[in-house]
C-alpha cells in the first residue's frame, strides 16, 4: 500500500516589495522599465517573492487588472535570463490598447543577441511553428502543430566563434527568438537549455534593446532603447 498526503493549494498572489527598478518612462497610464537579467516578470511556481511584479506594487500607484491578481500592469513578459525593455500598463485602458499593438504589431520589439557560430546571411527571416517539446514539457519547440511564428534577424558584427545579431519580433511566442535560432544552427550563447552553457556565462546573451509603442492615451509615437547590461558587453569584447 502507498500512502501520500496532498499538500494544501498555494495560491499566487503578490504584495509589495521594495525593490529597486530602472525607470525609463513613467506616466499616468505606463511605464517603461529596464529590467534586469534574474529577475522574474511575474509570480509563478517556484518564484513567490522578488519578482517584477513585486517591485512595481512596491513602487506604488494603480496597475491594470486585466492579467489578474498575480499579473497586475503586466502586458507582455521578458524570459527570467533576458535583460532589457518591458512597458507595463498602470490601468486596464492602457493595458487592452498595449494588447492590440501587439496584436497587430505595431508595439514593436528589438533584441540583441549574442550568438554562437559565424551567421553566413547578413540578414533573414526565421519562421516556425512554436510548441510545446513533445518530450520536455518544460521547453519550447519548433514543432508541427505549434503556433506560426516569425523572426527577423539582421548581423551587426561577427567574431570568430560568435555573431552579435539584432532580431526583430513579426510574432511573441513563449522563448521564440532563443528557440528560432537554436533551430538556425546559431543558439544564443550561454543558453543551456536550448544550446550549450558557456564559460563564465550563467544566462542567455539576450537584450531587449528597443521598444516603440503608440502612447495608449494620446496615440504619440514613443520609442525606447537601453543599453545592453555590462556582462553582456564584456563578453563580447573578450571574444577574437
Amino acid at each position: 500500500m502507498v500512502e501520500f498526503e496532498i499538500p494544501e493549494a498555494y495560491v499566487i498572489d503578490a504584495t509589495a516589495e521594495p525593490i529597486p527598478l530602472d525607470v525609463v518612462y513613467e506616466d499616468e497610464d505606463i511605464a517603461v522599465i529596464d529590467k534586469p537579467a534574474g529577475i522574474v516578470v511575474h509570480p509563478a511556481p517556484g518564484h513567490y517573492t522578488g519578482t517584477l511584479v513585486h517591485a512595481l506594487l512596491g513602487r506604488g500607484g494603480a496597475w491594470s487588472e486585466v492579467g489578474g491578481a498575480a499579473r497586475p500592469g503586466v502586458v507582455h513578459r521578458l524570459d527570467k535570463g533576458t535583460s532589457g525593455l518591458i512597458v507595463v500598463a498602470r490601468n486596464d485602458t492602457s493595458h487592452r490598447a498595449l494588447s492590440a499593438q501587439l496584436k497587430d504589431r505595431s508595439l514593436s520589439r528589438t533584441y540583441l543577441a549574442i550568438v554562437t557560430g559565424r551567421v553566413k546571411e547578413d540578414a533573414g527571416e526565421l519562421e516556425g511553428p512554436i510548441g510545446r517539446h513533445p518530450k520536455e514539457r518544460k521547453r519550447m519547440a519548433v514543432v508541427a502543430g505549434g503556433r506560426f511564428a516569425r523572426t527577423r534577424y539582421q548581423v551587426v558584427e561577427r567574431k570568430r566563434t560568435h555573431t552579435l545579431m539584432r532580431c526583430d519580433l513579426d510574432t511573441g511566442r513563449t522563448h521564440q527568438i532563443r528557440v528560432h535560432l537554436a533551430a538556425f544552427g546559431h543558439p544564443v550563447a550561454g543558453d543551456g537549455e536550448y544550446g550549450s552553457r558557456e564559460p563564465g556565462l550563467d544566462r542567455p546573451m539576450l537584450h531587449a534593446w528597443r521598444l516603440r509603442l503608440r502612447h495608449p492615451r494620446t496615440g504619440a509615437d514613443m520609442s525606447f532603447e537601453a543599453a545592453p547590461p555590462s556582462d553582456f558587453t564584456t563578453f563580447w569584447a573578450s571574444l577574437e
